[in-house]
């Protein structure tokens, strides 16, 4: 197995949007999926991207993917969020996400930002563990809020 580690591109979107529904059915909210693929893309690669993805392939098929934004800190400055981090079923524990989560560090350097930051399901040991070996930090005070589309429009 060669795998390689590049940089996302507009065709791509497809199969990226494959695995983030495998992500959201692994963490059991797939209806929580509603972004279409004309709005996956816009963000990504339109007048305004806010986004950017690294894709690992075995081939000409993309079997992970770690996307990404700059997150801004009153108290930090400019950070490197990652939104989502997955290696398909099938090619977990052969060092993939290893190669995925080293590149997306190395842009964290590269850009000097103040930092890093992603979340992670407390329930789910196995990234846990995978986190743990890079001596991640964990912020057990901070509880997610957030509004859906309807929402805001109520308001």
């Amino acid at each position: 197995m060669n795998i390689e580690i590049r940089t996302a591109t507009v065709a791509d979107c497809p199969r990226l949007l494959e695995l983030i529904m495998e992500l959201a059915v692994y963490e059991k909210a797939p209806q929580e999926v509603t972004v279409t693929l004309d709005e996956f893309v816009e963000a990504g690669f339109g007048d305004n991207p806010v986004w950017k993805a690294f894709v690992a392939l075995d081939g000409q098929t993309i079997v992970g993917l770690a996307l990404f934004y700059i997150r801004y800190s009153t108290w930090k400055g400019c950070r490197l969020y990652l939104e989502d981090f997955l290696v398909t079923e099938n090619y977990r524990g052969k060092g993939i996400g290893k190669l995925l989560f080293d590149r997306v560090v190395k842009e964290a350097k590269e850009k000097n930002f103040n930092g890093m930051n992603w979340q992670v399901l407390d329930w789910n040991q196995p990234a846990i563990n995978f986190y743990d070996k890079y001596g991640a930090n964990y912020e057990s005070e901070w509880l997610n809020a957030s509004f859906t589309k309807e929402q805001l429009g109520k308001l």
